[in-house]
């Protein structure tokens, strides 16, 4: 299994995310609601300078997308 990537911000995993088919709803303050339509999924992302490891897996899990497709992604 593929770890990981560390240190990514808030900005550049929106961006993967993006490329995957979601759109921003909406931002209020620091949080980032992202949307995909078909098949649904909804994230909540954090725009910080750096998300915790935990919070990224989190993140992944809510989208339905493996490390590896993330990591091609970015």
């Amino acid at each position: 299994m593929t770890k990981l990537a560390r240190g990514l911000s808030g900005q550049k995993v929106r961006r993967a995310l993006e490329r995957a088919g979601f759109y921003l709803k909406r931002q209020r303050g620091s949080h980032m609601v992202l949307r995909r339509d078909v098949p649904f999924a909804q994230v909540v992302v954090p725009d910080h300078g750096t998300l915790d490891t935990g919070t990224l897996s989190h993140i992944l899990d809510a989208a339905d997308l493996t490390v590896d497709e993330f990591l091609r992604l970015l």
